[in-house]
């Protein structure tokens, strides 16, 4: 099953997640995160990186003009977009690159009217912890909260994941029945904000990957 490392800042770091294999690597263009990647990694060396990983721009209620711009400059393959951005600007977006839309879920939460208004909009969903912030708080929600809904997208899941969450994932997915696209994780394998722990992204990749 497909991983996805957000939140990088150093390329050096980026590499090595590609040749552990991880599917996606997500660079946060909001610049309220510690996790901002502009002025971190110069876009011209993102773009011109020799990687199979796909590169994922992170952006927060961000205009079209500035998501094309980093695109452009960065080389992203894809954009998630984590803030309250319209189906409209989703589905504009998604016209040049595919789209990710991020759902923030809380407990008991019903979302099946904002996921009907982005089935058609999008490529993917992503489901995170609704928090004062915008992801990396470490925070999982329960993703019992899913269940009843009707995800008729391939789906990731973020919010809280480590090593010490997977089994449980694991178990979840199987119960509910759920084809889960990818698992998103972040703060759990940081050594700080924007900087991996290497030797817990591998461990993480091996328990995930375990039969």
């Amino acid at each position: 099953m497909r991983i996805k490392i957000c939140g990088n800042t150093d390329l050096n770091q980026v590499y090595a997640l590609d040749e552990m294999g991880v599917e996606f690597a997500g660079f946060i263009f909001y610049s309220g995160s510690s996790r901002y990647v502009v002025g971190r990694i110069p876009g011209e060396e993102l773009r011109r990186a020799k990687l199979g990983i796909q590169k994922t721009g992170v952006f927060v209620n961000a205009g079209y003009e500035e998501v094309m711009q980093q695109v452009k400059q960065f080389g992203l393959q894809m954009v998630q977009l984590h803030g309250d951005e319209s189906p409209m600007l989703c589905e504009r977006i998604g016209k040049q690159v595919p789209v990710i839309k991020v759902f923030r879920v809380k407990k008991e939460d019903d979302i099946s009217d904002r996921l009907r208004n982005y089935r058609g909009v999008c490529e993917y969903f992503l489901f995170d912890t609704d928090t004062a912030g915008y992801g990396g708080s470490g925070h999982q929600f329960d993703w019992g909260v899913l269940d009843t809904k009707t995800i008729d997208k391939p789906f990731f899941i973020s919010g809280g994941i480590g090593v010490e969450e997977v089994e449980d994932l694991k178990n979840w997915v199987a119960r509910s029945g759920r084809n889960l696209f990818a698992v998103d994780i972040n703060s759990k394998v940081e050594i700080s904000p924007g900087i991996k722990d290497v030797e817990k992204v591998k461990q993480f990749v091996e328990v995930w990957r375990k039969g």
